[in-house]
């Protein structure tokens, strides 16, 4: 759990998507956020957490539907949303904490 609040405990956004490979929405969403990464460039994070293989920090943070997606700034949660999403509203939602 330390490493998880230093990952999100920094000056930029970070986008955390959780995820399975097994999950059709959450592997459709690969794409999507290569493309918010390569838009947003140093300004922000995006960081993919598989909830396989990181099962506690998903029960800590209450993740039930895949994919959920969060925005942290300075280690606060500002947004949190379960389901697909596109990379305009994702790299809008980010630019607002840069």
């Amino acid at each position: 759990m330390s490493k998880f609040g230093e990952l999100i405990d920094v000056s930029v956004p970070v986008l955390l998507d959780f995820y399975t490979d097994w999950n059709e929405h959450s592997v459709a969403m690969h794409p999507v956020m290569r493309n918010v990464a390569s838009e947003l460039g140093d300004a922000a994070k995006v960081i993919k957490i598989d909830v396989d293989k990181n099962p506690q920090l998903a029960e800590a943070l209450r993740v039930k539907g895949l994919p959920t997606f969060m925005i942290y700034k300075s280690g606060e949660m500002k947004w949190r949303q379960s389901g697909e999403q596109d990379a305009d509203t994702l790299i809008d939602l980010l630019k607002e904490y840069i």
